[in-house]
């Protein structure tokens, strides 16, 4: 249940009669608001054994010819929340399909060198299909009716990969359980809760909490943690993914959240100032949207573990506000989201009533 499964889950308590289109389908590690719904997986990923789908990331390649196989001609109403290939999938004969894009297929466009690994034959692998999916996801792209990004950051970058125009409408955060605490005092460590992928480059914190000598909590789990481990030393503690309890307590027990990369949009910034909590974040992406400058956290400018060191080495939380934080944080709420997301559809719609 990452940023994305918790947007398709207000998607779910707003269309429960829907068909849910997946490729690849864990009832196990979702809630139930989205484990009641109709869920058609690929048949690919459904009769393959345990050990394919743990490695669905081997089967890219797949991914565009997988989601097409998916019947959505016949429905009215497509609505596709899409990082990956989702909104490729047919249109439908009559109606809409309107895309809600958390970003364009990051491992092929500007992300792509970070996906790059040691394994020379996974690289010359990638480099061959590059080109291909760059082409496929443009191309789908042009079939979607109407486009809303999750931030002002991944709107830029439909511009600029699909050349489309995007509605802006922002993630919402569970302001009703992601809560303050004033009777926690704030320890002395700073804070990650993140998907252990590259781009997120949790290396670059690892590597200033080093240099500036601030312990560093790292809450997550995915393909990198065994090479994080590895570089990790004693001031960094990587947790894995802890259930959401835990994440709250741990904002609320943080100096400070850090982002040590470029966000598409960052949920956990707002989760982490709805708990009363600043957010260290780089002068880039969708952090530059959620995160007010001196007021519920700061900004490094320079992409380099350097600069977020010299952040870290002096940083004092007592100067924010838990007041300021937490309105920040209301700004973004599941009521505003809703009502926008269900404003875009119904307008682009026509005003029709699904």
């Amino acid at each position: 249940m990452r940023g994305g499964e918790r947007v398709f889950e207000h998607l779910c308590e707003m269309f429960p009669q829907a068909d849910v289109y997946t490729l690849l389908h864990e009832p196990a590690a979702l809630r139930e608001s989205i484990r009641r719904m109709n869920v058609i997986e690929s048949g690919f990923f459904a009769s393959a054994p345990a050990a394919v789908r743990s490695r669905y990331r081997w089967f890219l390649p797949l991914f565009p010819r997988l989601i097409e196989a998916f019947p959505t001609e016949k429905h009215d109403l497509i609505v596709s929340t899409s990082h990956c290939v989702a909104k490729g999938v047919h249109p439908p004969k009559r109606g809409l399909h309107a895309s809600y894009v958390f970003s364009p297929m990051r491992y092929v466009w500007d992300h792509f060198d970070d996906y790059l690994s040691n394994n020379s034959f996974q690289n010359m692998a990638l480099r061959l299909m590059r080109r291909r999916l760059q082409d496929w996801d443009r191309r789908t792209a042009q079939f979607v009716d109407t486009i809303a990004a999750d931030s002002a950051h991944i709107g830029g970058k439909v511009r600029r990969f699909w050349e489309r125009r995007a509605e802006v409408i922002h993630p919402p955060v569970d302001s009703r359980y992601f809560t303050p605490d004033e009777s926690v005092q704030p320890e002395n460590h700073f804070l990650i809760v993140s998907a252990l992928v590259p781009y997120k480059r949790i290396d670059r914190a690892i590597e200033a909490a080093e240099l500036a000598g601030r312990r560093l909590v790292v809450i997550g789990d995915g393909p990198e943690r065994g090479r994080l481990q590895s570089v990790a030393g004693s001031l960094v503690e990587l947790q894995g993914w802890q259930p959401r309890s835990k994440i709250r307590d741990a904002y609320r027990r943080c100096q400070a959240l850090l982002y040590p990369g470029c966000e598409d949009f960052g949920i956990t910034a707002l989760e982490a100032q709805a708990c009363g909590r600043p957010v260290l974040a780089l002068r880039q992406g969708g952090a530059m949207e959620t995160v007010v400058a001196g007021e519920t956290g700061e900004f490094f400018n320079d992409p380099t573990a350097e600069s977020l060191a010299d952040l870290l080495t002096d940083f004092d939380s007592s100067h924010y506000s838990l007041q300021a934080c937490r309105k920040q944080a209301e700004g973004f709420s599941e009521e505003i989201f809703r009502s926008r997301m269900a404003g875009w559809i119904l307008r682009e719609g026509d005003g029709r009533c699904w």
